[in-house]
């Protein structure tokens, strides 16, 4: 069963740029963010790319070939440790690969690999989006959205992890920076941003799925809050009625309950009988049926009574 990543992954492997220039912008980020270049002397390069998903590769090697012509080798890998496949696509020395990676701002002639990102790709927005598309294809992670939900971009390289980082941040979302491992990871955790950026990259049916989530998560949500409100409101009253009758002994004991006046004799013989009932409920026990504030009236009746009972002993010692 493939992950939620590789199946949104899959999703924007099938968006096609809206510009000429948006396939060169999505492969330009593809190739840095998961490739290695190889110098082989004075203008000679090879590039070697790898990737676990089948939809990236796939990606890599038409755009290779449809934009530049350039040949391309394919090795699929298995771990038999974790039972997964691993694409391997590589782009031996030839002819037109060094001016293929200067086009796509992946290398500056006679200095190397380009720090940031290719400023000179990016003037429409939709090229924007197709480069940070092309960049969460090459190493993004999204976790499924039922658990501990966020999105992250894991790149190489400071300046252009942040200049990666602003990118993102200019399609609507807040988007942070953090340095793991001697990497950096781009990430998001609000379901606002993580929808926004994947509508930006194409993933609409995905974020439209994530929505459906978030509405099931936000009843469910409710429903506890509901319970735990209940619950918490069962333990007061479960509190109060255990303070009540303390109180209820205590008159026993100092005046007798055989003394107190009816109403308040009918309250204690009704919260004994009923400790499980807040002041609401334990009035609708009576007939005709009495109100939550004449029970409060009721028990403030008690409490005076007791405390004269006790002021009362106090005196006579």
């Amino acid at each position: 069963m493939a992950s939620f990543t590789a199946e949104v992954k899959d999703e924007l492997s099938r968006v096609e740029g809206r510009c000429p220039t948006c396939e060169r912008a999505q492969l330009s980020a593809l190739l840095r963010v998961c490739g290695t270049l190889s110098f082989k002397g004075t203008g000679r390069y090879a590039l070697r790319i790898t990737t676990e998903t089948g939809a990236v590769a796939r990606t890599i090697i038409k755009l290779v070939h449809d934009i530049f012509d350039l040949n391309t080798s394919l090795t699929i890998r298995r771990s038999v440790l974790h039972k997964t496949r691993n694409y391997l696509i590589e782009l031996a020395e030839q002819d037109g690969l060094e001016e293929a990676l200067t086009e796509l701002g992946i290398l500056v002639p006679g200095q190397g690999l380009a720090a940031g990102i290719p400023r000179a790709l990016l003037q429409k927005r939709c090229c924007r989006e197709a480069f940070v598309r092309g960049a969460f294809m090459a190493g993004g992670f999204i976790a499924d959205p039922r658990g501990d939900f966020h999105l992250e971009l894991a790149v190489t390289g400071e300046d252009f992890a942040n200049e990666l980082a602003v990118l993102v941040g200019s399609l609507g979302v807040h988007a942070r920076l953090n340095r793991r491992r001697g990497a950096y990871a781009i990430y998001l955790k609000s379901f606002d941003d993580i929808v926004t950026l994947l509508v930006a990259m194409g993933a609409a049916r995905y974020a439209h799925t994530i929505e459906g989530v978030r509405a099931i998560k936000s009843v469910k949500n409710d429903v506890n809050r509901r319970v735990n409100a209940e619950l918490a409101n069962q333990n007061r009253a479960g509190d109060a009625a255990d303070v009540q009758r303390a109180l209820i002994d205590d008159a026993e004991r100092l005046v007798g309950l055989a003394a107190l006046p009816r109403a308040v004799r009918e309250f204690c013989e009704l919260r004994r009988a009923n400790p499980e009932l807040s002041l609401a409920d334990l009035g609708q026990e009576l007939t005709p049926p009495a109100s939550k504030s004449a029970m409060y009236h009721r028990l403030l009746r008690l409490q005076s009574i007791v405390d004269e009972a006790r002021a009362a002993s106090d005196a006579g010692k």
